[in-house]
């Protein structure tokens, strides 16, 4: 009954969401990725001998991932088959697999389009390696999530990988001007049109469905300014995944804003993951991590403040302890820089790793029975506290090992006193051991 009211052309007076409506027809009319679809893009290249192999797309939502797919199947004549993840078995894999092998029988190729391609797993992933082996399908698989983590390499191996990134306000703005040329001038002011632009996100599909709000709601004759457009549309939630990839990529980013001492980039991080629902004790662990392995003994107040902020927001809540998440990030990024400890901290660990597990020597060894007294434990130790300078200068490696020095404090902040200080005790050993 479908394909008659299709026939008949019923199908296109029904009603159709404008992002639906504006569906690019042809490779060209797609805006934004200049680097795969521009004159030099990758895609293009691969394009000009209309010929393509397997793909992963991998980007955000709404930037075209979908339309380019069904786009190429035309360009390339291959019989376009569209599948979610979300809702297909391998059961749905194998009636599409012997499909196109039928469709290959008689001489017609078959491009499969799998969305949120990420959403199978490991096993029914390896379904599709012998069907892209023998050319049975050209598969093209979307996805928003990293596909170095959310794919098998042997379906990697066989796909190339374009990334997608968020439409630029240029390529937003394209897409306005193709509603206004389907529905007529958008009734709101300048700074309402550039709020839609912001609130979109960079995605295509938004930017078309909050036009279609606006179109819907505006009065005749009425021009909407940005704050009734805000109040109608209220706010689009950023683009973040607190779960998956934008996690990693913004928590990544805080941490490396902080390492960089620019504390207006790490304070934009933490908002963008405070704004999109990041657990904010989740930011206080990784700040006291970061007092810890960036900052360190150069100034070792800032872990004692971090933990101080996390208590501060476990003690407050939201929204009011989240200010003390955003002192101690300006605190930790204007603080002096050192991961001489952190690299001390790896240096032992992997030295531990490579040496036998020996005895401490017997001098340092408590002697709580006579036999063990009698072996020589403790004998020889001197009491610290009882020695001019209050450093004995005596060995506490194991005999068999050379004593090593794994912390070298650098120059910056506290740590330029405490390496005067090692530098010191160093002298201190050196002429106990010449003594000796």
């Amino acid at each position: 009954m479908t394909d008659l009211f299709a026939a008949s052309g019923l199908e296109k007076a029904a009603p159709r969401p404008l992002a639906d409506a504006l569906r690019p027809q042809k490779l060209g009319d797609i805006v934004g990725q200049p680097h795969l679809l521009g004159e030099d893009g990758r895609l293009t290249r691969m394009l000009k001998g209309e010929r393509i192999g397997s793909l992963i797309l991998w980007g955000p939502p709404g930037t075209g991932k979908t339309t380019l797919a069904r786009l190429l199947a035309h360009h390339v004549r291959l019989e376009f088959v569209q599948i979610s993840a979300i809702f297909s078995g391998v059961a749905d894999l194998k009636k599409v697999f012997e499909t196109a092998r039928g469709a290959r029988s008689v001489g017609r190729g078959t491009l499969l389009f799998v969305d949120e391609i990420h959403r199978f797993n490991r096993a029914q992933q390896d379904a599709f390696l012998p069907v892209v082996e023998d050319g049975t399908i050209t598969l093209v698989g979307a996805t928003t999530e990293n596909p170095s983590f959310e794919l098998n390499s042997a379906l990697l191996s066989r796909a190339q990988v374009l990334v997608f990134e968020p439409l630029e306000d240029g390529a937003l703005e394209t897409l306005l001007a193709r509603a206004e040329a389907e529905r007529g001038p958008l009734p709101v002011e300048e700074d309402a049109r550039t709020s839609l632009i912001r609130m979109a996100d960079g995605d295509g599909r938004a930017i078309l469905t909050l036009a279609e709000e606006v179109y819907r709601v505006a009065e005749p004759g009425e021009t909407l300014s940005a704050a009734e457009v805000q109040q109608i549309l209220q706010r689009r939630a950023p683009a973040y995944d607190k779960d998956r990839d934008g996690h990693y990529n913004l928590i990544s980013a805080l941490h490396k804003s902080v390492r960089g001492s620019d504390p207006d980039a790490a304070l934009y991080y933490l908002m963008r993951m405070i704004e999109g629902g990041e657990d904010p004790m989740f930011l206080a662990r990784r700040l006291v991590r970061m007092a810890a392995e960036d900052i360190g003994l150069a100034d070792p107040h800032a872990l004692t403040l971090a933990i101080a902020a996390r208590d501060t927001y476990d003690f407050l809540g939201t929204p009011e302890g989240e200010l003390a998440l955003a002192e101690i990030t300006v605190y930790l990024a204007l603080a002096p820089k050192s991961n001489a400890l952190y690299k001390a901290f790896k240096a032992a660990r992997r030295y531990v790793a490579e040496t036998p597990s020996l005895n401490p020597p017997k001098i340092i060894m408590n002697a709580p029975t006579k036999l063990m007294r009698t072996e020589g434990y403790g004998d020889g130790y001197e009491y610290d506290h009882d020695v001019p300078g209050g450093v004995s200068g005596q060995n506490y490696f194991p005999e068999a090992l050379e004593p090593q020095r794994f912390y070298q404090p650098t120059e910056r902040g506290r740590e330029a006193a405490l390496r005067a200080r090692m530098e010191e005790l160093s002298a201190m050993r050196r002429r106990r051991r010449e003594e000796e």
